[in-house]
């Protein structure tokens, strides 16, 4: 007599598979409000009713950055939560496929800007250089720059004489602007105990006696918070891959 034994289909780790529909759901939400979020910004500018303003923006217009990374957010949380729920073996090949392209891209990116050091620092003070004559043209761009100069507590690209390239803050004597020989607010030094921001701290600066101005500090850390949650989500769903085909 022969005995025959039949093994048991194994199932997918719940505990992966929702793990990794948590992970997709967040981004998949945020890549949805970043693309609502550039075309409010667009049709507030009138863009999405004349489509052909977008090549007659002053300066580059930051919300490219905002729809290209809604576009991709959304694409990819689409992908790993559908994958994830339908156990579908292609999404999640293309979620880790995708994934892993952009972090060999950062990677070489910053290998890239460590390397070359200072052709990326001239390359910045010539993006900023072209852009400070925007700064009034486009909201965006001023937010922008805005967040820059405060996140880095600087003033210009290499100092405040820099916003002599804007019509409004240049120190001409033709020059009506009450922010004549100015700069932005965010050029200023942040007190905490405000509650309201003084906006106008910046006007008349740079008539007053030069001093140094500078407060450059290096951002660091953000790309390394992105590459771990990268790789969490890489090890998911290569993990959920192997589940699915071991059934």
């Amino acid at each position: 007599m022969y005995y025959y034994r039949y093994s048991q289909p194994t199932e997918v780790s719940c505990c992966y598979k929702y793990m990794m529909f948590s992970y997709n759901i967040v981004f998949w939400l945020a890549g949805a409000a970043f693309l609502a979020i550039g075309l409010w910004a667009w049709s507030e500018k009138g863009v999405l009713s004349d489509i052909s303003q977008v090549t007659r923006l002053h300066g580059f217009d930051p919300v490219w950055i905002v729809l290209i990374v809604g576009t991709v957010t959304f694409i990819l949380g689409f992908a790993g939560c559908v994958g994830a729920l339908r156990e579908n073996i292609c999404l999640l090949k293309f979620f880790c496929g995708v994934i892993g392209l952009i972090f060999f891209l950062e990677l070489t990116t910053g290998v890239m800007a460590f390397v070359f050091q200072d052709q990326l620092r001239e390359w910045v003070k010539d993006f900023f250089l072209t852009n400070i004559k925007g700064y009034r043209e486009d909201i965006d761009l001023q937010n922008l720059i805005d967040s820059l100069q405060r996140a880095n507590q600087c003033c210009g690209a290499d100092g405040p004489q820099n916003w002599d390239l804007n019509v409004y803050f240049n120190c001409s004597n033709n020059n009506p602007s009450r922010e004549k020989c100015g700069v932005p607010f965010s050029c200023c030094l942040y007190d905490p105990a405000e509650i309201v921001v003084n906006t106008q701290c910046g006007y008349d600066v740079r008539s007053k006696v030069k001093k140094q101005w500078e407060n450059i500090y290096i951002v660091a850390g953000v790309f390394i918070v992105i590459s771990l949650l990268q790789m969490f989500g890489i090890y998911l769903a290569r993990t959920l891959i192997g589940d699915i085909e071991g059934c």
